[in-house]
């Protein structure tokens, strides 16, 4: 099966209609996914489905943690019910200062919580599918309340799938454990997919004897431009960002894995000293065209594929640096 593409939409959300007419018109293009930063992906992706027909529409990822389950599946299903089905809810778990200083919401136990949130969220809209009582008791989070005024009803479909993003051994163990599919970092090489994490959701399926179909969403970054001045700035902002993940302790395994770990201790003493816009001169090109993809933009869409043929059935393209919302339809139709 031919590898499906995907943008991200990052902009203000006055945008998001304009540009989701754009790229349903687009071929080559299979999906839209909005990551939760500055604005809540929730607000994006119901104007995106009441505008569009064919495209698959989901968070990548929407924070798990700041909401409690029940809050996190309102929006979650009424997208869905808005889309026709063609949602996909992508959560995923921040880090603790986020979660605890941000949000001021409990962190414990990261991926024994996860995998209870997922179950509760599934709970509830079994609860919404089927008129069941809702009976959801945890460690983390307890469900017990559903009256029929606060019910939606039921979905014409099936109830949304769920895709868990992870770094850690124990977080892609619980997504091949108990969700539908799994997001990667964009920090991701085809060696580290094919030899660690593969490893680690194959290991979470079999604990959980978890069968039938399961989507593996590569995130992939792209240094590309129209010209070569953009192509310039494109490969320095890849490597800027690449530098910028190198500094975090939590993605120190992918360096490792390519004999690369020295680069964690640069960058991070680069950021303790505010060195934050030189941290792309810490990667060379080795460490460059390993961790993204380059090239130029009649052929890297075709790379972008080659890269990941065979492990994932979807990419999901990063483009870490200032580019407009058309350059990732041309990539994804190149």
């Amino acid at each position: 099966m031919a590898i499906e593409i995907d943008v991200t939409y990052h902009g203000d959300p006055a945008g998001i209609v304009a540009a989701t007419r754009n790229i349903e018109e687009r071929r080559g293009t299979d999906g839209l996914f909005v990551p939760e930063g500055a604005h809540d992906p929730f607000v994006y992706l119901t104007l995106a489905a009441e505008h569009t027909e064919r495209l698959r529409l989901g968070t990548s990822i929407a924070l798990a943690f700041a909401r409690s389950p029940m809050a996190m599946a309102y929006p979650a299903y009424d997208v869905h019910r808005l889309s026709g089905g063609r949602f996909v809810l992508g959560l995923g778990s921040q880090i603790k200062p986020h979660i605890e200083r941000r949000y001021s919401m409990p962190w414990s136990r990261p991926a024994d919580r996860m995998r209870e949130y997922i179950a509760a969220v599934r709970a509830i809209w079994h609860t919404w599918q089927t008129g069941d009582a809702l009976d959801f008791r945890g460690d983390f989070y307890t469900h017990t309340l559903m009256p029929p005024l606060f019910n939606p009803g039921p979905l014409p479909f099936p109830s949304p799938e769920i895709w868990l993003a992870g770094v850690g051994p124990r977080m892609v163990a619980t997504a091949g454990a108990v969700a539908d599919g799994f997001i990667c970092h964009p920090l991701l090489s085809r060696g580290y997919l094919a030899d660690v994490l593969q490893p680690q959701l194959e290991d979470g399926r079999a604990s959980t004897g978890a069968t039938g179909g399961f989507t593996l969403a590569a995130m992939a970054m792209v240094a590309t431009g129209r010209t070569e001045e953009e192509y310039a700035d494109a490969v320095a902002g890849t490597k800027r960002q690449i530098g910028f993940y190198a500094s975090t302790p939590a993605y120190k395994p992918v360096l490792d894995h390519h004999g690369w770990g020295d680069l964690h201790g640069e960058a991070h003493a680069f950021t303790k000293a505010g060195r934050w816009t030189d941290l792309g001169d810490l990667v060379d090109d080795e460490v460059l065209t390993t961790l993204a993809v380059v090239g130029e933009l009649d052929r890297v869409g075709a790379d972008v594929r080659a890269r990941f043929d065979g492990l994932a059935s979807r990419v999901v393209l990063s483009i870490p640096y200032a580019a407009d919302d058309a350059l990732g339809l041309d990539i994804a139709s190149s």
